[in-house]
């Protein structure tokens, strides 16, 4: 099953122009909804800080499908992180969530995050993914029919802002981390550590 026409043709278009579109739209799964407020461009064979900058593997699959997906890894051997997939079949293109404010569910994302402030439930692309309950299952799980979905995608009206990616060596400088300006759960940027 692939995601609908609509969505997938919303994100049909290089990563850096829709990456911003996703500012504002929720992410649901389950009893959780999240509106999305940062996010990060990946483009991938064309760019160094991308998953797929060196080819299609196990790990970075998803991200040679169809837009309307999600993308999801393990990092740092405890953490799991999810992107939307962006482009057309084949071409790798993925948006990180990189934080979000909890809208639905927020007692139980508190029992998922018992130490954080509502602020920071949902605060960084780790936490975002423990506040919705996605793990690596959740793989190549199509945005329309879910179990997660993707909704209000291009409709935000607020000042976007834009920047480096965080903690990144490969293309440290490209402006691909969008926010909307002055949201207080956008993480803080954080260069990459030197070697």
């Amino acid at each position: 099953m692939s995601a609908s026409p609509d969505l997938a043709a919303l994100l049909d278009g290089p990563v850096p122009e829709v990456a911003p579109t996703l500012l504002g739209a929720v992410l649901r799964h389950g009893a959780v909804a999240v509106r999305i407020t940062e996010v990060e461009a990946y483009a991938g064979a064309d760019d160094p800080g991308s998953h797929a900058y060196r080819g299609r593997t196990r790990r970075n699959a998803t991200m040679f499908g169809a837009a309307g997906h999600l993308y999801c890894y393990f990092t740092y051997g405890m953490h799991v992180c999810a992107n939307v997939v962006t482009g057309g079949e084949g071409v790798p293109g993925a948006v990180l969530l990189r934080a979000g404010e909890v809208v639905e569910g927020v007692d139980l994302v508190r029992e998922r995050r018992p130490r954080s402030s509502d602020r920071d439930l949902a605060r960084g692309p780790a936490r975002l993914c423990n506040a919705l309950g996605i793990g690596l299952d959740l793989d190549g799980a199509d945005l329309v029919s879910g179990p997660v979905v993707l909704e209000g995608c291009g409709a935000s009206t607020g000042l976007v802002s834009t920047g480096p990616r965080v903690g990144l060596r490969g293309a440290p400088d490209r402006p691909w981390r969008f926010w909307l300006t002055g949201e207080p759960t956008v993480s803080a940027y954080r260069p990459a550590k030197p070697r």
